[in-house]
This record gives C-alpha cells, sequence and structure tokens, in this order.
C-alpha cells in the first residue's frame, strides 16, 4: 500500500531527528525491566567498548603466553591465539570501532536533520509564494475576463 501525504499534510509535517539513543526502547520496552535492561547492557558495552579495557584484556592474555609457548605443541599456541587472545582483545577493539561508526552515524544524521529542516522551510515559503501566484493569476485572469466582456 503505497502513503501518501497531501500537500497538505506534507506543508505540516515538521522531519524529526532520530538518533540511537532515541530507539533504545525498542530493544527492551518502556517498562522498568526494560529500562534497567537497557542500562546495564549500554552500561557493559561502554565499559568493555574501551580502548582500556582492551589494554587490560591484552595484559590478561599475555599472562597465558609462556605457558601455550613452553607446552611446545602447535595445537595449543593455535588455541592460546585463537581462543585466548583473538576473542579477549578483539571484543572490546570492535565495540570501539563500532562505537566510533555510530557516532559518525548519529553526526551525518544531526547534519541532514539540519538540512531537511531548511529544506522544509523553503519548500513551504515556496509553496506559499506559488498560492499566493495563483491567486493573483487568477484575479488578473477575471479582469481580464471582465474588460473582453465590456469591450463587446
Amino acid at each position: 500500500m503505497e502513503n501518501k501525504l497531501t500537500p497538505a499534510a506534507a506543508k505540516a509535517h515538521i522531519p524529526r531527528l532520530v538518533l540511537s539513543q532515541h530507539v533504545q526502547t525498542i530493544i527492551h520496552g518502556d517498562s522498568m525491566m526494560g529500562r534497567i535492561n537497557n542500562r546495564l547492557a549500554v552500561g557493559i558495552t561502554k565499559g568493555v567498548g574501551s580502548m582500556w579495557c582492551a589494554y587490560i584484556f591484552t595484559i590478561i592474555a599475555l599472562i597465558s603466553l609462556p605457558a601455550a609457548i613452553s607446552s611446545h605443541s602447535p595445537i595449543i599456541i593455535v588455541a592460546w591465539v585463537a581462543q585466548t587472545f583473538l576473542q579477549l582483545v578483539l571484543l572490546p577493539i570492535i565495540i570501539v570501532g563500532q562505537n566510533v561508526q555510530n557516532a559518525a552515524s548519529d553526526a551525518r544524521a544531526e547534519s541532514d536533520h539540519e538540512t531537511l529542516i531548511a529544506i522544509h522551510t523553503l519548500t513551504a515559503d515556496v509553496h506559499e509564494i506559488t498560492l499566493n501566484q495563483t491567486k493573483i493569476l487568477e484575479i488578473l485572469e477575471e479582469r481580464s475576463v471582465r474588460q473582453d466582456a465590456i469591450k463587446e
């Protein structure tokens, strides 16, 4: 089903800014438990998604490196790299990268919103000018018809 706005509805429409934090309630809802879950999830993500956490995880992972190397077993060394180092260290780094991308996306959304508001305002002004011009043309046409009628 196609959703078409009437000119009056389009003129009355005000673009709204939607950022990441505005849609958090969609995930867990707006109940008290949903708000607690959102706060907890965001808090943990902020904590784990920091470079300081990545540094701490690197140190923790490096503590077990000598034992993995001294085993002289390629399977244990590969397992240490894959299961300990990569998983432990890459997790916070990936979250940091996503946070940077999310901040850039929100900044673009704010910029686009400002542009949309400006375009909306200008379009509404142009629409008003067009309506006034149409009224003027109708008045001129009516006068022209009356003058033609008088001449006849």
